[in-house]
């Protein structure tokens, strides 16, 4: 497990990832010393791309250290929360909250969900110089290592290491910050997704130009400007009061549209039983005057009545040409009163969407509705300053989820801050949205002299746990039929103690005896569900336990597990039993936690499997021994 990633992530330079892609499906391209042949690259996407030799991009200090972190493994253990995980309003919950860094968090998901996210939304420090934003990262590279895996000078590591280390709030510190995490986030998005990011000024155009880079310039959607404030504030200092914060938007290439508001259709009605079905009235005065626009500056004529209508001001919406295909398609009504203006129908079935577009304009939530909720849930009290409304949130997480959704989907924001998404997600649950959550918060610890930490609540995710519990009572309270998932899950991400590390460096594999003590120290739960989720079965999984002899083992689709130490001959036995016995019993991966077993008891596994993979029942068995 830790040791094994370990092992793999001394490998990993900036591209690794991308590499693989391209050496799976472009291996022609690869000399037999592992260069890539750009050239032959270049035959391949001849006719079908046009490639340029020039280009604009972003560049920073430490960006390909940033994109090296994207690929590196977390060594990160996934500890459930098994109080509260086990109570009955959280026990068949989907829906997830992750304790811990969220480039780990992210790294974890990965293995299970990519592809998988509807609609991410996330509000990242805004590095405005007093949101307490700076960079810091455990990893402990020397500039030696560092300039050998970047092919970077020792001088330049050394900067770059500087950023990470110092507590930096520079402009390059926070897209470093930035970029690993957003390139994670891509991968999870499903093919449809969508990502809405929360920003202002401070760093808005360097995310665009981020962001350009890592979902691809063409997939953006649109750069969302929320009137944050009510009224104007006569505090400034320049005389510009900033009303606004920017909502960036991407989706991926299979995303289809935004979707506003649904159209009014009680505006249709169809009184003169027309063939072609309900219209309304609409307008058809144009916007140009006769300088801008002559061709659409003409007079109109009833061929019924040949009553002449003088040009509107500003012109028709449509040449000549079209409107006379309106007359002979009896489109056009034309007024009693000969001083009205003609109007034309307009069928329901024209409709290009039953939904309209979302105005690039947020104006009707405000800043102060945040504050005020989270008032009203904490009697008075005001734990985070400024968070985010949830009507607002209601709105971004709705551009995701409907209406072309039929099976249940899965929200994500990784910067927890005071769980408003949770919230905004369960009221569009509690309204019969199938969705389902997923939030993740760094312990980051209160300051002791601010309220919340007078509270009791010493970090930012206790808090944000808080909340939600106190927002599912609320909508519980105001829906008493709704017997939806209102619960979540919790998880903490814990890094292996230096006694532990030194513990998984020193064991030998091949030893005759192994060391449980590892199982004891990590706990069961533990290392199970951070395999799970490693092996794609997610954090909420259904996994039964099996009584093997006395043993207990656990078992999911396609993969047995065997973590508790002490497998004796009875265990193997009835393993053996049930593989040859058991028809719906035919796991294909048997893991095994590889400290937890001396070399007798792997040995006599091995062998037994061996044996009935020969027998009836034809079984291909993966034996997976982990470190």
């Amino acid at each position: 497990m830790i040791k094994d990633i370990i092992q793999s992530n001394n490998t990993i330079v900036p591209g690794s990832k991308e590499l693989e892609i391209l050496r799976e499906n472009f291996p022609a391209c690869f000399h037999a010393d592992g260069t890539f042949d750009i050239e032959r690259f270049r035959e391949y996407l001849k006719d079908k791309v046009d490639v340029s030799d020039e280009g604009y991009e972003l560049r920073f200090l430490g960006k390909n250290y940033a994109r090296m972190l994207a690929s590196l493994d977390t060594t990160t253990v996934v500890v459930p929360d098994e109080a509260h995980n086990n109570l009955p309003e959280n026990k068949d919950s989907k829906n997830i909250y992750i304790s811990g860094d969220n480039l780990d968090a992210l790294k974890h998901l990965l293995k299970s969900y990519s592809g998988q996210i509807k609609c991410i939304y996330i509000d990242p420090p805004y590095n405005t110089g007093s949101d307490g934003f700076v960079y810091n990262d455990s990893f402990n590279f020397t500039a030696a290592e560092l300039s050998e895996k970047l092919s970077i000078s020792q001088e330049k590591a050394e900067r770059v290491l500087d950023l990470t280390k110092r507590g930096s709030a520079t402009h390059s510190a926070w897209l470093m910050f930035m970029l690993p995490r957003l390139l994670l986030a891509r991968d999870l998005l499903s093919k449809d997704g969508v990502i809405f990011i929360s920003i202002d000024d401070n760093e808005q155009s360097n995310l665009k130009l981020l962001c350009d880079d890592i979902f691809g310039e063409e997939n953006m959607i649109c750069s969302f400007i929320w009137k944050k404030r009510q009224m104007v504030d006569s505090r400034t200092k320049n005389g510009a009061s900033k009303d606004h914060d920017y909502l960036l938007c991407y989706g991926r290439k299979e995303y289809c549209r935004i979707i506003g508001k649904e159209s009014d259709k009680t505006k249709y009605s169809n009184p003169d039983d027309d063939p072609r079905g309900p219209w309304m009235s609409a307008d058809m005065t144009g916007l140009a005057t006769a300088s801008q626009r002559p061709n659409l500056h003409y007079e109109l004529i009833d061929p019924t009545t040949g009553t002449i209508y003088p040009c509107p001001s500003t012109g028709w919406r449509y040449e000549p040409s079209r409107m006379q295909e309106l007359l002979q398609n009896n489109e056009i009504l034309f007024p009693k009163d000969p001083t009205g203006r003609p109007r034309r129908k307009k069928f329901m079935r024209d409709l290009e969407s039953e939904y309209t577009g979302l105005s690039s304009i947020l104006e009707t939530v405000f800043s102060t509705q945040g504050t005020r909720e989270l008032r009203e849930l904490y009697n008075g009290k005001e734990y985070f300053d400024f968070p985010k409304p949830v009507e607002y949130i209601q709105l971004i997480l709705s551009q995701g989820i409907v209406p072309t959704d039929k099976d249940k989907v899965y929200v994500l924001d990784f910067f927890g801050g005071s769980s408003t998404t949770a919230h905004a997600a369960m009221n569009l649950i509690s309204n019969g949205e199938s969705l389902n959550y997923i939030l993740v918060q760094i312990q980051a610890p209160f300051e002791k002299e601010t309220d919340a930490y007078k509270a009791g609540f010493k970090t930012i995710d206790e808090l944000g746990i808080d909340r939600i519990k106190r927002a599912a009572k609320k909508i519980s309270t105001a829906n008493p039929m709704f017997a939806g998932d209102l619960g979540f899950k919790h998880y903490t991400l814990m890094e292996p103690t230096s006694t532990q590390i030194e513990k998984i460096e020193k064991f030998n594999p091949n030893a005759i005896t192994g060391d449980s003590s590892l199982v004891d120290e990590f706990g069961v739960p533990t290392i199970l569900a951070t395999w799970l989720v490693r092996d794609g079965y997610g954090l909420t999984p259904d996994v039964q336990e099996l009584d093997l002899g006395g043993y207990t083992a656990y078992y999911i689709d396609k993969h047995l597990y065997l973590v508790n130490a002490s497998l004796a001959d009875e265990a193997i036995g009835a393993l053996l039993d049930r593989l040859q016995s058991d028809k719906d019993f035919n796991p294909q991966n048997i893991v095994i936690y590889g400290y937890a077993f001396d070399w007798t008891e792997l040995s006599s596994l091995k062998d037994s499997l061996q044996s009935v993979q020969a027998g009836e029942k034809n079984l291909h068995i993966n034996f997976d021994v982990r470190y």
